[in-house]
Parts: C-alpha cells; sequence; structure tokens
C-alpha cells in the first residue's frame, strides 16, 4: 500500500501514540512541574511529530529530509531524557516508563534507519510502499 501521506508512516503513528500517552498520564504531575519536566517532555514527544511531517513534506530534496529526520531523532532522544526524569522523580512507574522508552527507542531506531538509507524516500517522483522499505530495527 503506497504512503499517501506522513499520517500513514508507522514512525510517525507511534510518535504520535506515544506523545498522546505522555499528555495523559503527565496531567497528574505537581503543579511545580508544570514550566520544567510538564512543559519539556509535552513539547519534545510533540515535536517528534512534527519534524517527521516536515521531513516528510521535504523529501524532495534528501539532505532537508535527512535533517528534518535527524531533528525528529533528537527530539525523540530528548523525550526519552525527560521519561527517564519523571520516571526517577516517581511521576512514572516502571510500567509505564519501561513502555514508552521502548517505543522512542523504536521510533529512534526508525528514523536513523531512514536517514541511513533515504533514497526510497527521497525525490519528486518517488511512490513509497512502506511494506517494502524497512527501516524500523
Amino acid at each position: 500500500m503506497p504512503v499517501r501521506e506522513f499520517k500513514e508512516l508507522r514512525v510517525y503513528q507511534q510518535a504520535y501514540d506515544a506523545a498522546t500517552e505522555i499528555f495523559g498520564v503527565s496531567k497528574d504531575w505537581p503543579k511545580k512541574e508544570t514550566y520544567s519536566l510538564t512543559d519539556q517532555i509535552r513539547r519534545s514527544s510533540r515535536s517528534v511529530c512534527a519534524n517527521v511531517a516536515e521531513a516528510w513534506r521535504k523529501r524532495r530534496y534528501e539532505k532537508h529530509f535527512i535533517s528534518k529526520r535527524s531533528d525528529a531523532d533528537a527530539e525523540a532522544a530528548e523525550t526519552r531524557t525527560w521519561l527517564q526524569f519523571g520516571h526517577d522523580c516517581g511521576y512514572l512507574s516502571e510500567e509505564i516508563f519501561a513502555e514508552l522508552d521502548r517505543t522512542y527507542d523504536r521510533i529512534c531506531g526508525g528514523l536513523v534507519n531512514m536517514m541511513k538509507d533515504p533514497s526510497p524516500w527521497c525525490g519528486p517522483d518517488k511512490s513509497v510502499q512502506e511494506s517494502t522499505v524497512l527501516y524500523e530495527s
């Protein structure tokens, strides 16, 4: 099945679902964390999705595609750091932390693999068949 828009990419769907889950679990975090941990983790997790979307629109130009994927990967890594803080501060259970950390590990792996071989994704006339392009680790 051809991928026609960024929302159809597995890496986008994983990132979106994870960001939504982070928003939900962070609603109960202490008010004192509102402008530090809570705001930071919400912003970085949402930024992964935004950068994946931007990369999709810039896929005509391989270097732009890679740059935006790199930004998404960096935001995912930042989110993993905030998850660790959330866990270590006692705001995330071991189970939720482990699940989200594994998800972001898969997201990072997918983004890195897409950057290592951008040719199936890039170019003006490319019709991407996601099922034929392996990018998840």
